[in-house]
Parts: C-alpha cells; structure tokens; sequence
C-alpha cells in the first residue's frame, strides 16, 4: 500500500512538470489519468477527462434526501469500507444538505526547501503562485471541493467570501468540506452553498503549501478519494466510493420506506413499540408490510420514469 501522506511528494518531483497543460484536463498536483483510472478502477459511472468518476447528475438528485444513518447502513455490510464517516465540523447552513462530488486538495504545513523548489518549477511553466486559487479554479460544476488542510486555524483559512462567492457563483459548485478554516464568516453565511470547517478565523492562508490536487487525502478518520459522492447533513459528512451509491441509494428508499411505515402504525395507537419496530412481530402486519412496501417502490420508479 502507498501511504497517502507518501503519495504527495512524488506528485511534486513529478507531476510538477505537467503545470503547462490546460487546467481542463486537471493535469497539476494530481494523479495521472490513468493512476486515477486504476485507483477507482470499480467506479461504474463516466469519468471527468482526467479520470475523475463522474457520478451521474440524476444519481446526485436521489441523494439530496439521504441522511447520515441511511448511508451508514448502506455501508454496514461492506468490507473495508467503515473509515467513511467525519463528524465534529462547524456547519454554515446546518438545514441544508450537501451533496456533490468530491474534488480533493492538500496542503502541507510549509517547508521552504520543499516549496522553493515547487514554486520555481512553476514559474517556468508560467504559473505565477502555488495558491489555494490554483485548486479552486479547476473546480467543476457539482463538486464538492473537499480539503485536507490538517486541522490549521490560523492561517489555516480556504477561502473568504469572496473565493466562497466564486465557488459557488462562477464555479457553480456544490459545497466545501475543510479539516481547517474559512474567514468572514458572516459574508460566507449570506452564500447559499452548504459549507463544513473546522474554525473560522480572520487571518488568510498561509504557512502551508499546495501539495496534492485531485489525489487521496485524509479528512479526519476517513481517507476521501477523487469522485467519492459526498454527502453531508447536521451529524456530518461522509464520503461513500462510486461502486456503492446505486445500493446505498435503493436500501434508502427502503428505509424511507419502512420508517413512513411504521410511524403510521404508531399514530393509530394500538401497538407498543416493540411489536412494530424495528419489524412487525405479527404475520398479518409482517405481511401489510411487505404488500406497502412494493407498493411504494413501485411508485418510486413510475416517478423516476417520467422524469
């Protein structure tokens, strides 16, 4: 296995000569297309030009009601895959569910020798700076732009308004997740696009550098790749692999399904909890049951049909 932490400084020896190709095809600080390719070779969906997963628009349109507990238990049974979770953020529009694909970025705490070199490499190739701006420039259209800035606040800040107000303005993107910062909170908080952090505070970002756009990166106790559907609500955020969201999305359904359910069995007041929840004891209730169920995932699909 490539640590993730290890996999970042090859990209500054390597990829680094790639900063003169167009930002289009997401050839700085990242992975190649085909590195890319392979490290989500499961992925079931199209992909951006430089191999990123494409999650479908419509499959991020069925995610928008998700909760944290339904995905939860979409992931439960999957092998590998219980570090996908992140809680603990400071949430900008906590009523407003976030959902969009995953654009990662890191930074490094800053060492000159490191970064001297990196900045001199592209300057050669016409990049001015090595900025959070050459990230967040690349941004597409539904991404979430999901960053691992290790926890820093003071000069630990991603964006200000302004740079919020591109994001979700100009770049039309989906939300933010940041293991560091935001400044101006108050001119973020008037930007309706969802945004997690860690701290808010006024100074701008510095003491770091950019060593990896597009590559996997930590957040917390998840490890995020390129693509991953992100998906946020008041508890938190998690970052669920391409390969799942169809399943995770249909046992939703099922969830949304059984709970309306059962909340209608409790409003007529003739049952205790436990012979309804979390399943009928009853055969003749077991049966309501299931005959309720295809009916409304039956309806759930005549709905999607006509879309």
């Amino acid at each position: 296995m490539i640590s993730i932490r290890r996999l970042a400084f090859p990209l500054l020896a390597a990829c680094i000569l790639g900063l003169s190709a167009s930002v289009a095809e997401g050839q700085v600080f990242t992975l190649s297309k085909q590195e890319l390719t392979d490290y989500t070779s499961q992925n079931p969906f199209e992909r951006f030009l430089d191999g990123r997963p494409k999650v479908p628009d419509e499959i991020i349109d069925r995610a928008r009601g998700l909760s944290s507990e339904e995905v939860w238990a979409g992931l439960l049974n999957k092998k590998g895959f219980n570090n996908q979770f992140v809680d603990g953020f400071e949430i900008v529009h906590a009523g407003k569910n976030l959902v969009g694909r995953a654009f990662t970025v890191q930074f490094m705490p800053l060492r000159s020798d490191v970064d001297d070199v990196a900045e001199a490499k592209a300057k050669g190739r016409g990049i001015t700076r090595l900025t959070n701006q050459a990230a967040i420039d690349m941004v597409q259209p539904g991404d979430v732009l999901v960053v691992d800035l290790f926890g820093k606040k003071v000069n630990g800040t991603i964006v200000g308004d302004n740079l919020f107000y591109y994001l979700a303005k100009a770049a039309h993107a989906a939300g933010l997740v940041v293991d560091g910062s935001i400044r101006d909170l108050d001119g973020i908080s008037e930007i309706e696009m969802p945004a997690y952090y860690r701290h808010a505070d006024p100074t701008p970002i510095g003491n770091v550098m950019l060593t990896g756009i597009n590559i996997p990166i930590r957040i917390g106790n998840t490890t995020v790749m390129p693509g991953d559907l992100v998906v946020g609500d008041r508890e938190g955020v998690y970052f669920i692999p391409p390969q799942f969201v169809k399943s995770v999305l249909d046992q939703a359904d099922e969830i949304h399904i059984h709970d309306e359910w059962t909340k209608k069995k409790f409003a007529e007041g003739k049952y205790k909890s436990s012979e309804i929840y979390p399943s009928p004891s009853d055969p003749k209730l077991q049966q309501e049951y299931k005959e309720y169920l295809k009916k409304e995932l039956e309806e759930i699909a005549k709905k999607r049909k006509a879309r």
